[in-house]
């Protein structure tokens, strides 16, 4: 019997009520999907991450607080929000565990923040401030109503998955990606020009998203694709 792969998901942490949480969509839509979800403890330490890369057939890197601009060799500014140190050191553990034995990794929000600019890359500390005003990055609820269209790039990976030139996507973000990780390739921009999807040509699959598909995947099926590819990935 076949056994639906087993992908890891980084926990949010919320400081002000001491405890780790969880965002519904990013499991229910994995599951829908054709994976087992799990969601993984917090670790800091390099044999904990090769365990969970033992044990897992993909990473999910969820959204959260602010990636600390030290990770891009930045200080951060008054633009800057709450950053997580438990989550970027463990991430930073994981995704080097996971790029040695090429476990595929899938970024949303704050995913591909970190992936961007723990490969290399910058970000902008804050988009109205540092870049532009001029489009809605961070909407009010309903989380899963798009609120900006986003142009794909003919020669990716995600056209081919789509087969589209242009989607419409939720957004909720005040940080983006700046000068691209030259590890990476851009998929994806916004009208007003920030980066919102990219992929390594290197790796079985290493995408990131800026949008939100865990609150859209259920009305969207532009979304629901992206995280069948990915479990389709994990499975081979």
């Amino acid at each position: 019997m076949k056994k639906n792969p087993i992908i890891g998901i980084i926990p949010l942490i919320d400081y002000s009520k001491d405890s780790y949480w969880m965002v519904p969509g990013y499991v229910n839509g994995l599951k829908k999907a054709g994976a087992l979800p799990i969601i993984l403890p917090i670790i800091n330490t390099d044999t904990e991450a090769e365990m969970l890369a033992d044990m897992c057939d993909g990473f999910l890197f969820t959204g959260g607080q602010d990636v600390d601009p030290e990770v891009y060799g930045e200080r951060k500014s008054e633009l800057c929000g709450e950053c997580c140190p438990e989550r970027d050191v463990m991430e930073i553990l994981l995704l080097e565990a996971s790029m040695k034995r090429d476990i595929p990794i899938l970024g949303i929000c704050r995913g591909i923040q970190f992936i961007n600019a723990v490969l290399g890359g910058t970000l902008w500390q804050d988009i109205p401030k540092q870049f532009s005003d001029k489009l809605t990055h961070c909407q009010k609820p309903p989380y899963d109503k798009p609120v900006h269209d986003v142009s794909i790039l003919s020669d990716t990976p995600l056209y081919e998955l789509l087969k589209k030139e242009c989607i419409s996507v939720n957004s909720y973000h005040h940080q983006g990606v700046r000068e691209l990780s030259p590890k990476l390739k851009c998929m994806a921009r916004s009208p007003d020009g920030l980066i919102e999807a990219v992929y390594s040509p290197e790796y079985k699959f290493l995408w990131a998203v800026q949008w939100h598909p865990e609150f859209s995947y259920e009305k969207d099926g532009n979304n629901l694709l992206i995280f069948k590819e990915f479990v389709s990935c994990c499975s081979a």
